[in-house]
């Protein structure tokens, strides 16, 4: 992570006076829009569009510079038949230095996949994230399929055979009014599962997964008391490699998740469009997918994202952001907008030590 050092003032005025022109630093891509969950958090499963394919994926990345962290996102991306072949691409033309790769742990070769993946992409660390809401049957009434919680665990086992210094394996739960008084209890349950990382997001109303209209989100006062709880955890637990320096960021985003939803404002200077995007599976660009405020679409466009990234469309929303017209706790783009604040940064490193 060192070598992002020379990179942080650049964007930093990038951001302020809109020079030197810089392409994402952390960059979120859905693979796929399809879904076999049918979560009560989410309904992207509703829209399925026309998915992008491999050789449309090969000439994005051409245009995409390199990015530090690539999230490949869904839907489900292991629905995917061809994800060992987009990550190679991914990797032999960008050469990101982490591969993030999130999983409901529905899809049974799951762990045979991200074996190719490692073997294929040797340099970039694969972070595969399992997500769980409850345990046994609460689970599978957010997810909204029987038998979600026996297949993630299932899944999330044979992913814990994997050895190697490149693969690190979490454990993702979003945290919404359905499940937040239960959080202590879902905590002490995976614990004991051993994964190298614990993260959790607060469900939201986001555009990319059609929750505009929905009544999803905890109150501030029960996130508050999860959070606390979490944070607890955290400062207790020894955590090595990349899942120690997660975790210190982990425990500054609950702090900025808490603020936000009590006082409605960017806690610290968002960067969603200097340097954070979403592609999405599609071929839409956005610089988040909270607003999920289209810049226009890459098969309409030559798949040049250079063309959308510095168009006009672009920097008309880019003014918006600066000037604080919108607040969101969007995990991905929360740890960017961190790795940018120095104060925030000093907190890092603090927990760090």
């Amino acid at each position: 992570m060192f070598e992002l050092l020379p990179r942080i003032p650049l964007y930093k005025t990038f951001r302020k006076f809109g020079y030197p022109k810089l392409l994402p630093l952390n960059l979120t891509v859905s693979v796929t829009s399809k879904c076999n969950s049918r979560c009560r958090t989410c309904n992207i499963w509703k829209s399925e569009k026309n998915d992008l394919t491999l050789e449309e994926f090969k000439r994005i990345f051409k245009n995409i510079g390199q990015p530090y962290w690539v999230t490949l996102s869904g839907g489900e991306p292991f629905l995917r038949k061809d994800l060992v072949e987009i990550c190679l691409d991914l990797y032999e033309t960008c050469r990101p230095k982490i591969v993030n790769i999130p999983t409901n742990g529905s899809v049974k070769d799951t762990a045979e996949i991200a074996r190719n993946i490692l073997k294929k992409c040797p340099e970039a660390q694969l972070v595969v994230n399992v997500s769980i809401d409850g345990i046994d049957e609460k689970h599978d009434e957010i997810r909204g399929v029987k038998g979600s919680f026996e297949n993630a665990i299932k899944t999330y086992k044979e992913l814990k055979k994997i050895r190697g210094k490149n693969f690190t394996l979490g454990i993702h739960t979003v945290i919404s009014k359905f499940n937040v008084s239960r959080i202590p209890e879902i905590y002490e349950y995976l614990e004991k599962l051993n994964p190298d990382s614990y993260i959790t997001e607060i469900a939201e109303k986001r555009v990319e997964l059609g929750t505009m209209e929905s009544d999803i989100t905890p109150n501030p006062e029960d996130y508050e008391k999860t959070v606390d709880f979490l944070s607890e955890w955290i400062k207790n637990k020894k955590f090595g490699g990349l899942s120690r320096i997660t975790e210190a960021f982990r425990l500054e985003y609950y702090e900025i998740v808490k603020k936000i939803l009590l006082e409605g404002w960017q806690v610290i200077p968002c960067y969603a469009g200097f340097a954070s995007a979403q592609i999405s599976a599609s071929g839409d660009v956005w610089f988040c997918c909270v607003k999920g405020q289209k810049l226009g679409n890459l098969r309409e466009n030559g798949y040049d994202f250079r063309r959308l990234w510095f168009g006009e469309a672009a920097n008309r929303e880019r003014e918006k952001i600066k000037r604080g017209e919108c607040f969101c706790p969007l995990a991905n783009a929360s740890y960017t907008n961190m790795l940018l604040d120095c104060g925030t940064m000093l907190r890092v490193v603090r927990n760090l030590v």
